[in-house]
Order: structure tokens, then C-alpha cells, then sequence
């Protein structure tokens, strides 16, 4: 596929060889800002795409880097727009951040949790405890997380105990969050920025994509190979290096973050870039017919 014509897609893959990798997919993960809606609009194709992939056979799950809502915020939100998923088809970022730290850090029970009351409450009813921004009140742990309610205070006490050199993690690396409303909505890799240039430290670790965990467990869960999952979103820095640190085909569709322009110079670019998901649906349903 020549990238200098482009019109809905391109591929710096072969034709072929890309039609026989879209044969093998069996599962999409999908992100969601900027993928299948912009803030609180759904995308017209969305909804067709998800019908097309349960008429492929292909499965899919929702993943998505904004933990400022919990998994029942997601599921209202999505039903609120027509589209019925059960529970274990969503996967955010602070379920992985919950995840890692009670297999790396189960001695870790008080966080100081620098996010939305909504991402607090899916930490506290997986059995942690919300520190308070209390003078002097070190937890065991900070986590750094997309917070729409950030308050000065609770900022200044999550920089200080950076300083203090706690365990630190963040929850994903964004810098902003896609949005439909004409304003920059600052995300968690901007609020880390802030800390780092006030006490000169970065989190020990930043989850969320591009770490492969998410995928790697939509693997385990379903019995694939990695080769047999695709990873769309509208991010090159989260979504795509997801799929190859996962050594999955990553797809960047342009109906977010992504420039055309960002996207055709990007190296290593994407396995496909496509306007939508409707024209990713449309290569994965002629990669199925030509399968002999």
C-alpha cells in the first residue's frame, strides 16, 4: 500500500501479507476515547463495526487508558449509548494498577490515590485503603492516576511524598484525553510531569498501555496468540506500542489524538493506519473471504 495515496488506509505491509495477518486475527481490543467515541459522542461506524466483528466470529474486548471512571461508570456509559457488553469485557488501567500491586507490592494496603471519587471507589472495593492528604501521613504507596477533580492540595501532598521516595506507579502514560468539547482535558502523564519537575522523580512504574499487560492477559483469558489479536486505537505511543511490545498487529484509526501527517512519518509505524473502524472492519472482512 503506497502511503502517498493514501485514501482510507495504509500499510507499509505487503497486501497479501497483510490480508493473511487480518485472516488470523480472532480478537480486537479496542480503546474507547477517541476509537469507538469521542467524549460523550459515539461514533455513527462504531456500532456496525461491532456487529461486523460478531458476524466474523471475532471477539472483542474495550480497553482503555482513562481510569477516572470505574468498570460500572464504563458499562453505564456504553449502555447509555446502545451498546450491551458484559463485565468481563472491560479492562482500564486501574484494574492493571490494582492487579500489579498485589502481585509486586502485597504489602502494600494504604494508598495515597491521586484521582477521580470514582477510581477511589474501585480501589477501596478491591480492599484498599484511601490515605488523606494528611501533613506528614506517609501510606504505603503512591498512585498517580487521569484526575478531572485535581485539587492544588492534593497535588502539593502527592509531589511530597514523591519526594519522600514511596513506592510510586502511575496508572497510564496520556498525555491529554481525547475530548469532543473545545477545551485540552491534561491527563496523568502531564500530572507525573508536574511532580517530576517539582521534585525531579519519575514513577517507578507507568502501567496502562503501552505496558503488554493488557493484552497479554486478553490472551491467557481467551486461549490465543498474540499474533491472533489486534489492538486499535487512535494513539501511536499507547495503543499501537501495546500491540508490538505484545507482538500484536496494532492499528491506529485517525478518528482521535493521531494525525495523518503524525501517523505516515511515525517509525516504527503501525502494522495499518485507517481513517475508522469501519475500514478496518471492512480489511478484516475481505481478509476472511479470501482465506481459501
Amino acid at each position: 500500500m503506497d502511503k502517498n495515496t493514501f485514501t482510507d488506509c495504509y500499510s507499509p505491509l505487503a497486501h497479501e501479507e497483510l490480508m493473511t495477518r487480518l485472516a488470523a486475527i480472532r480478537h480486537v481490543a479496542l480503546d474507547m476515547d477517541g476509537t469507538i467515541y469521542m467524549g460523550s459522542t459515539l461514533f455513527p461506524w462504531t456500532k456496525a463495526f461491532l456487529a461486523k466483528l460478531d458476524a466474523l466470529g471475532i471477539g472483542y474486548s474495550f480497553l482503555t487508558n482513562n481510569p477516572s471512571k470505574n468498570i460500572d461508570d464504563y458499562l453505564h456509559k456504553l449502555e447509555g449509548m446502545g451498546i450491551g457488553v458484559p463485565r468481563e469485557r472491560m479492562y482500564t488501567s486501574a484494574l492493571a494498577t490494582i492487579d500489579h500491586i498485589r502481585t509486586h507490592h502485597p504489602e502494600a494496603k494504604r494508598l495515597f490515590l491521586l484521582g477521580t471519587p470514582s477510581m477511589i471507589a474501585e480501589f477501596e472495593a478491591a480492599g484498599f485503603e484511601s490515605a488523606p492528604a494528611t501533613e506528614g501521613d506517609k501510606p504505603d504507596m503512591l498512585v498517580v492516576a487521569f484526575d478531572m477533580t485535581l485539587a492544588y492540595p492534593r497535588l502539593c501532598h502527592a509531589a511530597w511524598l514523591a519526594a519522600q521516595g514511596i513506592p510510586y506507579v502511575a496508572t497510564n502514560p496520556d498525555r491529554v484525553c481525547p475530548t469532543d468539547r473545545a477545551e485540552m482535558l491534561v491527563d496523568c502523564g502531564s500530572i507525573c510531569k508536574c511532580i517530576e519537575y517539582a521534585t525531579g522523580r519519575e514513577p517507578d512504574l507507568v502501567l496502562g498501555k503501552p505496558d503488554p499487560g493488557m493484552l497479554t492477559g486478553i490472551a491467557a483469558r481467551y486461549g490465543l496468540q498474540p499474533s491472533e489479536i489486534a489492538m486499535a486505537g487512535d494513539r501511536i505511543y499507547t495503543d499501537v506500542a501495546t500491540a508490538r511490545n505484545a507482538g500484536s498487529l496494532g492499528v491506529l484509526v485517525l478518528s482521535g489524538e493521531t494525525t495523518l501527517e503524525t501517523a505516515l512519518a511515525s517509525d516504527p509505524g503501525p502494522d495499518l493506519t485507517a481513517r475508522t473502524l469501519r475500514e478496518f472492519g471492512e480489511l478484516l472482512e475481505e481478509a476472511r473471504q479470501s482465506r481459501p
